[in-house]
C-alpha cells in the first residue's frame, strides 16, 4: 500500500505545483502540453461528429455523398426540415433545461462572464442538436458546432484537472482554433479566429498554445479524413489592376448585405425571444421546408453549391436568388435557436453574391476578362468579415482556401471595406454579439478586465502569513512572529475573519515588555489590539484577478484569502490577496 501511495502523493504534489504555476500569465511550457492534448482530443471529436453527420446523410439522402438535398422529391424537401424541427423541439424541451443559445455566441458569453467554464450538458446538446439540424437540411453550418465542441473539450479538460480559470480560458481558445482548423483544413485561420473573436488576446503565452492546438487538430483531421481542401478552387487571379474599383464596390455591397443579415437576425430573435421552444423550432422547420421546395440548394451546409459557384456552374440570376433565399433561411434558423454555425452560411451567401456580381461584370466589361470565381471567393471573405466582424480570420481563410498569394491584395481591400461598411456605416455589431443581446444576454469587454482575466490569483497572492485563533497568549504570539510573516490570519470558530499586519503585533508586544512576567499567560485578543486589520472574504485558487476584484468591489471583504478544497469539508488556505496587489499586477 505504501508503494502505491508514494507515486500517487508525488503526482498529487506535481499537479498542485502545476496548478499554481499555471496561474501565471507566462506559464508557456505547461500550457503548450495542455494545448497539444486539447487539439488532439478536439480533432478526434470533430472527426467523430463529421462521420456521424455525413454517414447518416449518405444513408438517408438519394445519390452519393452527403448534403444532396437537391436529389430529394418535393415531399422529402418538406418532410426533412419539419421532422428535424420536431426532433429538436423534443430534445430542447426535455433535455435543454433552458440552455438554448449555443455555438460561438455561447462560447463568447461563457468567456465574458463565466471564465470559459462550459458544461458537458451543453456539449451533448450541441453535438446531437447540430447533427439533427444538418441531417434534416436546416440552413446552418457545422463550424459553430466544431468551435463549441472544441471549446468545450478544452474547458472540460481544464475543469477536470482543476486548473485556474486563466488557464481554462486559454484552453477554450485552443479548442476554438482546433474546431476551425479541423473544419476547413485551415490551421492558421483557426488561430486567427480564436485570437480575434473569442480570446481577443495576442499575448505570446496565448498565441503559442493556440497554434499547437490548431496544428494537432489538423493532423488528426487529415489523418482520418485526408488533406483535400474543402472547396475545389481553380487558379484565381484578377485580370488587371483596373478591377480594383470593382473589388471595392463588391466590398460595399457585401458590407450592406452583411448588415441586412445582422438586422434580420436581430429583429426576428428579439421578437420571438419569449416564444416557447416548440414554436420556434416549428416555425424554423416550416420556413426552411417552404424555401427549400423551390430552391433545395439552400438546405443544409451547401458546400457542394459553393464548389459549383467557384467553378462558374451557375448564371448570375440563380446565384443572386440563392444568396437572397439563403439569407432568409439562415436568418430564421439562427434567430429561432436552431443549433448550428453561421460561418458556413456566410460563405454560401458571400460566394453566391460575389459569383453573381462577377458574372454581371463579365457581361458588362468583357474586355477585362473577369473570372467570376475570383469574385465568389472574395465575396466569401467579405461576408465573413462584415457579418462576423473578423477581418483577419476572413483574410487568412481566403489565403489558405485558395493557396494563392495573389488573391491577398484584393482580399485585403474587400474585407476592410465590407467590415467598415457593416460596422461604421450601418453601426452593426457581429452576428455573435447581436444574437446574445437579442436573447437578453449582455456582452461587454474592458481592456482592464481582459488583462486581469489572463492572471490567476495564485500568481499574485502573498504567501507570507500564519494562521492563528483570535485568543492567544504572549508565548503563542512570539512563536507566530518567529518566521517573520507579513500577515496574521485570524480565525474564529475555524473560519477566517480578518488579517492583522504582523509588524503591528510585534510593536504591541514590545510596548508591553514592562508588564510583569506572571502576566505572560494573559490572553491577547488579536481583534482588539491596536493595528492594521482587514476583513476577509474567500477567493478560490482557480479564480482570476478579475473575479477577485469583483468580489472586493461588491464589498464582501477588504482583502481575500485564497483557498481550495483538498478533502471533503477541508479547505486549504494558500495566500492573502489585497486590492493593491491586483492593481499592481495590472499596471
Amino acid at each position: 500500500m505504501k508503494r502505491l501511495q508514494q507515486p500517487l502523493h508525488w503526482f498529487s504534489e506535481r499537479l498542485e505545483a502545476t496548478r499554481l504555476h499555471l496561474a501565471r500569465p507566462d506559464a508557456l511550457l505547461q500550457l503548450a502540453v495542455l494545448a497539444l492534448l486539447t487539439g488532439l482530443l478536439a480533432g478526434a471529436i470533430i472527426v467523430l461528429f463529421r462521420f456521424s453527420v455525413e454517414h447518416v446523410q449518405e444513408w438517408l439522402l438519394p445519390g452519393t455523398g452527403p448534403d444532396n438535398f437537391e436529389g430529394l422529391s418535393y415531399t422529402g424537401r418538406l418532410l426533412f426540415p419539419v421532422t428535424g424541427a420536431l426532433l429538436l423541439a423534443l430534445m430542447f424541451r426535455w433535455f435543454a433545461r433552458g440552455l438554448y443559445v449555443l455555438g460561438v455566441a455561447r462560447v463568447l458569453e461563457r468567456m465574458a462572464y463565466h471564465q470559459g467554464r462550459l458544461t458537458f450538458h451543453g456539449f451533448l446538446l450541441q453535438f446531437f442538436g447540430v447533427a439533427i439540424a444538418l441531417v434534416s437540411g436546416h440552413s446552418v453550418g457545422r463550424e459553430g458546432a466544431h468551435i463549441f465542441l472544441g471549446a468545450c473539450t478544452g474547458s472540460l479538460l481544464g475543469q477536470k484537472l482543476e486548473l485556474p480559470n486563466n488557464a481554462i480560458r486559454t484552453l477554450v481558445g485552443c479548442g476554438t482554433a482546433a474546431g476551425i482548423a479541423a473544419s476547413f483544413n485551415t490551421p492558421l485561420a483557426g488561430v486567427v479566429f480564436s485570437l480575434e473573436v473569442v480570446m481577443m488576446d495576442y499575448q505570446l503565452a496565448s498565441f503559442i498554445p493556440v497554434i499547437i492546438a490548431a496544428v494537432s487538430a489538423t493532423v488528426v483531421s487529415n489523418a482520418v479524413l485526408g488533406d483535400a481542401a474543402v472547396f475545389s478552387v481553380p487558379p484565381l487571379h484578377l485580370g488587371s489592376l483596373a478591377e480594383m474599383p470593382l473589388v471595392f464596390l463588391l466590398g460595399l455591397i457585401s458590407g450592406g448585405v452583411a448588415a441586412a443579415f445582422i438586422q434580420m437576425v436581430q429583429t426576428i430573435a428579439s421578437r420571438t425571444r419569449n416564444w416557447p421552444i416548440e414554436l420556434q423550432m416549428g416555425v424554423a422547420g416550416v420556413a426552411v421546408a417552404l424555401l427549400g421546395v423551390g430552391l433545395p440548394q439552400v438546405m443544409g451546409i451547401g458546400y457542394d453549391t459553393i464548389n459549383l459557384t467557384l467553378l462558374g456552374a451557375y448564371t448570375s440570376g440563380i446565384l443572386l436568388l440563392m444568396a437572397v433565399v439563403k439569407l432568409l433561411a439562415t436568418s430564421v434558423c439562427s434567430a429561432l435557436n436552431v443549433p448550428g454555425g453561421m460561418i458556413g452560411p456566410a460563405f454560401f451567401i458571400g460566394a453566391t453574391l460575389g459569383g453573381g456580381f462577377g458574372h454581371l461584370l463579365d457581361q458588362w466589361f468583357p474586355a477585362l476578362h473577369i473570372q467570376p470565381g475570383v469574385y465568389a471567393m472574395l465575396g466569401m471573405s467579405a461576408l465573413m468579415a462584415g457579418s462576423l466582424q473578423a477581418p483577419l480570420a476572413a483574410l487568412t481563410a481566403l489565403l489558405e482556401l485558395t493557396d494563392n498569394p495573389g488573391i491577398i491584395m484584393p482580399g485585403m481591400l474587400v474585407v476592410v471595406v465590407a467590415g467598415i461598411t457593416a460596422s461604421e456605416l450601418f453601426r452593426k455589431e457581429s452576428l455573435f454579439i447581436t444574437m446574445l443581446k437579442a436573447k437578453g444576454l449582455d456582452y461587454s469587454q474592458s481592456p482592464v478586465m481582459m488583462a486581469l482575466r489572463r492572471i490567476g490569483v495564485a500568481s499574485v497572492m502573498d504567501r507570507s502569513f500564519v494562521q492563528s485563533p483570535r485568543q492567544i497568549d504572549r508565548d503563542q504570539a512570539r512563536r507566530l512572529l518567529e518566521g517573520k510573516p507579513r500577515w496574521i490570519l485570524i480565525t474564529e470558530e475555524r473560519e477566517p475573519r480578518a488579517i492583522l499586519a504582523a509588524v503591528d503585533l510585534a510593536a504591541w508586544l514590545e510596548e508591553q515588555d514592562d508588564i510583569a512576567e506572571e502576566e505572560d499567560e494573559a490572553a491577547i485578543d488579536l481583534m482588539k489590539i491596536p493595528g492594521h486589520r482587514l476583513q476577509l472574504a474567500p477567493a478560490h485558487l482557480h479564480e482570476t484577478l478579475q473575479e477577485a476584484l469583483e468580489t472586493l468591489q461588491k464589498g464582501e471583504g477588504e482583502a481575500l484569502y485564497v483557498r481550495r478544497m483538498t478533502a471533503p469539508g477541508f479547505w486549504r488556505i494558500y495566500g492573502i490577496l489585497l486590492r493593491e496587489q491586483i492593481e499592481s499586477a495590472y499596471r
